[in-house]
C-alpha cells in the first residue's frame, strides 16, 4: 500500500476532516458516512487544553466510540474506564454521559490518540501509524507545559517513543513501566479496552495505579 505525502510538509495537530494520506481508513470513513451519516465520521482531534502538563495517547478512535461522538474515548466501554479515572485521580472534572456535550472538562490533561481515524477491526496497519505519527509529534510539540505522557497500549507506546526520537530497545513496552525521555516521562498500561478487561489482562486496580503513580509524579 502507498500513502501519499503530498500533505505531509506543514506539521499540523490534526488531520483534515477528509484526510487523504491513508487510503484504506479513507475509504473506511466514506463507507461508515454512507452508512451512519449522523455519526462524526472524521479524524478525531485531541480533547483537552495543549497547556496541560499530561497527554495520554491511545490507539485510534472506536468505530461506535470516537469515531461516532468526536471526542476521544467517548462512548465506547474504553472512555467509562478512563474517564471514571481521570476524574478520580482529579484530571477531569464533572460528569461523563459518553457524549461530547455532557460538560465533562479535561484538568491538566489533554487525550489523543496515535491513529486520528477509525481503522477496519481496530487494527491500523504499520504504514498508517507511521503517516498519522505526524500529527502526533506537532501534539506533543505543541503542549509547552508536557511533563507526562500516559501510553495505552504497545502501538501507542510504540508510536509515542519513535515519535520523540528513542530506540523502542531503549523504552521497552511493559505495563506499569516509567520511562525518561528528556523533559518528559512516559508511564505505560495496558489499553483500557473491553477485551482487556474482560479476560484479566488490565483491572481496574492496575488501571488506577497508573494514574496514581502520575499524579504523585507531577505533584
Amino acid at each position: 500500500m502507498t500513502i501519499s505525502t503530498s500533505s505531509l510538509v506543514t506539521p499540523s495537530t490534526r488531520p483534515d476532516s477528509n484526510c487523504p494520506l491513508c487510503p484504506r481508513l479513507a475509504d473506511f470513513r466514506a463507507q461508515a458516512r454512507a452508512r451512519e451519516p449522523g455519526w462524526f465520521n472524521s479524524p478525531v482531534d485531541s480533547f483537552g487544553d495543549a497547556g496541560a502538563r499530561l497527554l495520554i495517547v491511545g490507539l485510534a478512535p472506536g468505530l461506535q466510540g470516537a469515531n461516532r461522538t468526536g471526542r476521544p474515548f467517548t462512548g465506547d466501554y474504553a472512555g467509562d474506564l478512563l474517564y471514571s479515572t481521570l476524574l478520580e485521580y482529579g484530571f477531569a472534572r464533572g460528569v461523563y454521559q459518553a457524549r461530547p456535550d455532557d460538560g465533562l472538562k479535561l484538568v491538566d490533561c489533554r487525550i489523543s490518540n496515535a491513529v486520528r481515524c477509525v481503522p477496519p477491526q481496530n487494527k491500523p496497519l504499520p504504514v498508517e501509524i507511521n503517516c498519522c505519527r505526524q500529527f502526533l509529534s506537532a501534539t506533543i510539540a505543541a503542549m509547552p507545559k508536557l511533563r507526562a505522557i500516559v501510553l495505552l497500549g504497545r502501538i501507542a507506546h510504540e508510536s509515542t517513543v519513535k515519535a520523540l526520537g528513542l530506540r523502542l530497545a531503549a523504552a521497552p513496552f511493559a505495563h506499569g513501566a516509567v520511562h525518561v525521555a528528556g523533559q518528559f516521562k512516559l508511564y505505560d498500561s495496558y489499553h483500557c479496552s473491553r477485551y482487556n478487561t474482560n479476560t484479566g489482562v488490565l483491572t481496574a486496580d492496575m488501571f488506577r495505579k497508573v494514574f496514581a503513580t502520575v499524579q504523585k509524579d507531577l505533584g
